[in-house]
């Protein structure tokens, strides 16, 4: 077939965003659809879909298969080293769009509790301690977006949502007394209204899989699933169909080591007592 001549990007727009451009011009100008395409490369018309909107990265084997049934003379081949190398910040970005789409998100945090289950002064106390001289306007403009992106566990679209919490998250005081009292007792009704499933590693389990780190993993309607790994300024988004399982069997080694979901509750309600008692 005769290919269109490439596009020059636009400015601003990303390489990850010009590669689903591409991608979309090219399977539009074959005539095909997302699913048609999708069912081509064995995949679903919604992971094209997300390909197309860059939200989730480009695979190295597909590029090539979109190379070969649009006849690109290795143009997406060419594309795909560049578009997936991201800036680190770039992660931090996707991880939270693909969040509000996932079926299911597993967590595990060594010593902070995740983002989705936070409440305000626990929150505000997070940011003001990671970036002490920002000004107090962005601080409670963070707290704010924090608090709504943790909307997605509410209603009927509601992903099924896991969380392994070291004991160190839950019995180090930050924020303070007030603050952690606010947290665990929200922490305990997220539970009761079963809006979440979350267990606690206790100190007395000693080793376990996830010593080195924090992971979150998602899965899709129609779309493989990924793992996110963070640290305090980077984050990586892992898609790699071997790094994933590998990542979901050591979550599954986790969750097996912690307290069950009754025992986390009653330790966590436990906590939040000390707390209100100014114990801590």
């Amino acid at each position: 077939m005769n290919v269109p001549k490439p596009k020059d990007s636009v400015p601003g727009e990303t390489p990850r965003e010009f590669y689903g451009n591409e991608l979309r011009r090219l399977r539009e100008a074959a005539g095909l659809s997302q699913e048609r395409l999708g069912e081509l490369v064995f995949c679903s018309g919604g992971y094209i879909g997300m390909l197309e909107a860059a939200t989730r990265k480009p695979q190295e084997d597909m590029s090539r298969r979109f190379g070969e049934i649009l006849d690109t003379g290795g143009h997406f081949e060419r594309l795909y080293p560049v578009a997936t190398a991201s800036r680190f910040a770039e992660y931090f970005t996707a991880a939270a769009e693909l969040q509000a789409i996932a079926e299911s998100i597993c967590e595990y945090s060594p010593a902070l509790v995740p983002g989705l289950l936070q409440a305000p002064g626990y929150a505000r106390a997070v940011f003001e301690s990671a970036q002490p001289l920002r000004s107090a306007d962005d601080i409670e403009s963070r707290v704010v977006q924090r608090m709504a992106r943790a909307r997605i566990l509410t209603g009927p679209t509601a992903p099924l949502y896991w969380a392994v919490l070291d004991e160190a998250a839950i019995r180090r005081p930050v924020g303070g007394v007030a603050a952690m009292h606010e947290l665990l007792a929200h922490l305990a009704g997220v539970v009761r209204n079963r809006r979440a499933v979350i267990q606690v590693m206790p100190f007395a389990a000693g080793g376990h899989a996830m010593l080195e780190g924090s992971i979150c993993l998602m899965t899709f309607a129609d779309a493989p699933p990924v793992a996110y790994i963070e640290g305090p300024h980077a984050g990586q988004l892992i898609d790699d169909p071997a790094l994933v399982a590998k990542c979901s069997l050591s979550y599954d080694l986790v969750r097996a080591a912690a307290l069950s979901p009754e025992a986390s509750l009653a330790l966590i309600e436990a906590a939040a007592e000390e707390y209100a008692h100014g114990h801590h």
